[in-house]
C-alpha cells in the first residue's frame, strides 16, 4: 500500500484509497491506542465504524483532531461506551452498526490489556483471581465479540470477516522482561480460537484472522517506553526501520487489508506485525532484579 507522511508529522499512514468503502464495521476496544488508530485508518479508507470503548473520558486525546480530520465525520462514526467483558455489549454494538449504517460486514477485536494489577507475572506467583481476570479481559472478551459477530452473520446468511488482536508473546516469549504468563496464555488461546473458528465458518464465507503486534507505543506501554533497559532490548529485538518500538499506525495497513476484500482468500492466519521480534534472537542486557523485569507494556 502506498504510504505518505502523516498530517501531524508523527509517522506514516496509509493513503486513503477507499479499500473499505461501503463497509460497516465494529471495533471493540476502538476508542484509544491500537484500536483508536485502527478506527481512524478505517475511516480514511471509507468505512463506517462503531467504536466500542470502556471509558468516556479516554477517547478525547486520540480523537482530537482525529475522527473528523481523516475524512470521516459524525455520519460515519458511532461510539458505544461499554465494557467488553459484559455479555451483550458486542451484540449491542452490531445492532447499533446496523441501525446507524444499514449493515454489518466485519468486527475487529482489540480489547484487552495487562493483568499485572491482578498479579499476572511468573507462573508460580499468579493468584487464581489474577489468572481468571487476565483471561477474562483478553480471551473471554474476544469469545463474546467473535461469537456475537458469527451469530449475526449466520442468522442473516451473510459473509463477513472477524479480526482479532493477539500478541507476539503468544509464540515468542521474553520471560526476563515480559514475564506475564496469564497474558501470554490468553493470547495463545486466542490464536487457537481464531484458527478453529476460521475452519468452522469458512464454508459460510466468514473469514477469521489475527494480527500479532510486537511492542507498540500505546498508553498501556508507557512504563516500557520509559525503561532504558527495555528500550535497548527493543532496539535489537525489533530491528526493522532502525530498531524501535512500534507505532499504532505500523499495524493499521495490515488491519485494513484483513478487513477488506483484498484479503478475501485469507482466513485462519496469524499475521505478525512485530518489527522482526519473532524472528530475531536477542538476549536482554538487563540484570535480574531490575525494574525492567516487570514493565507495563503490551507487546
Amino acid at each position: 500500500m502506498p504510504m505518505e507522511t502523516s498530517r501531524d508529522g508523527s509517522g506514516i499512514e496509509p493513503v486513503g484509497r477507499g479499500a473499505l468503502e461501503g463497509r460497516c464495521l465494529v471495533v471493540v476496544g476502538g476508542t484509544r491506542g491500537l484500536g483508536g488508530s485502527a478506527v481512524r485508518a478505517c475511516l480514511r479508507e471509507g468505512a463506517r465504524v462503531v467504536a466500542v470503548g470502556i471509558d468516556p473520558t479516554e477517547p478525547a486525546p486520540d480523537n482530537a483532531p482525529g475522527w473528523t480530520g481523516v475524512g470521516g465525520g459524525a455520519d460515519r462514526l458511532e461510539t458505544l461506551i461499554a465494557d467488553a467483558r459484559e455479555p451483550g455489549v458486542a451484540e449491542a454494538a452490531i445492532e447499533q452498526c446496523v441501525r446507524a449504517f444499514g449493515g454489518f460486514h466485519g468486527l475487529y477485536h482489540v480489547a484487552g490489556g495487562s493483568g499485572r494489577r491482578w498479579g499476572d507475572g511468573p507462573l508460580h506467583t499468579i493468584p487464581l483471581e489474577g489468572w481468571n481476570r487476565t483471561l477474562e479481559l483478553n480471551l473471554t472478551t474476544a469469545f463474546l465479540s467473535n461469537s456475537a459477530a458469527t451469530r449475526w452473520l449466520l442468522e442473516h446468511d451473510r459473509p463477513g470477516c472477524i479480526l482479532n488482536c493477539g500478541s507476539v508473546l503468544a509464540g515468542s516469549p521474553s520471560p526476563s522482561l515480559f514475564g506475564t504468563v496469564a497474558y501470554a496464555a490468553a493470547k495463545s488461546a486466542l490464536e487457537g480460537l481464531t484458527r478453529a473458528a476460521a475452519a468452522a465458518y469458512a464454508p459460510h464465507g466468514i473469514r477469521v484472522n489475527l494480527v500479532a503486534p510486537g511492542l507498540m507505543a500505546t498508553p498501556m506501554s508507557q512504563r516500557a517506553q520509559s525503561d532504558p533497559g527495555i528500550v535497548d532490548f527493543i532496539g535489537r529485538k525489533q530491528p526493522l526501520d532502525g530498531g524501535r518500538i512500534g507505532r499504532p499506525d505500523d499495524l493499521d495497513a495490515a488491519v485494513v487489508w484483513l478487513l477488506s476484500d483484498a484479503s478475501r482468500f485469507v482466513t485462519g492466519q496469524v499475521v505478525a506485525v512485530d518489527g522482526g521480534w519473532s524472528v530475531t534472537d536477542v538476549s536482554p542486557h538487563a540484570a535480574p532484579g531490575t525494574a525492567s523485569q516487570q514493565p507495563s507494556s503490551r507487546p
